[in-house]
């Protein structure tokens, strides 16, 4: 659910949607990380001006977090 959310939303947001994948691994039972990677000329606008983008995908990331009990990482890798 919650990657299907930031594949999506990050697509929408950057310069060249085909480039974005998002992985999604389990790191035991509580904590699942999350990699974004996207085109290099894309990860500014992933990011945000002072990490506000970012920030709030996070932010979203913790409200699934109340609903399914796992907390996630987030990280942005250029491809």
């Amino acid at each position: 659910m919650i990657v299907d959310f930031i594949t999506e939303y990050t697509k929408l947001i950057v310069s060249n949607p085909d480039d974005v994948t998002v992985e999604f691994e389990m790191m035991g039972d509580k904590f699942a990380e999350i990699t974004i990677n996207a085109n290099n000329a894309d990860i500014g606008k992933l990011i945000g001006k002072n990490g506000n983008m970012i920030n709030a995908i996070k932010t979203m990331a913790n409200g699934c977090k109340a609903k399914d009990g796992i907390s996630y990482k987030l990280q942005v890798q250029s491809i």
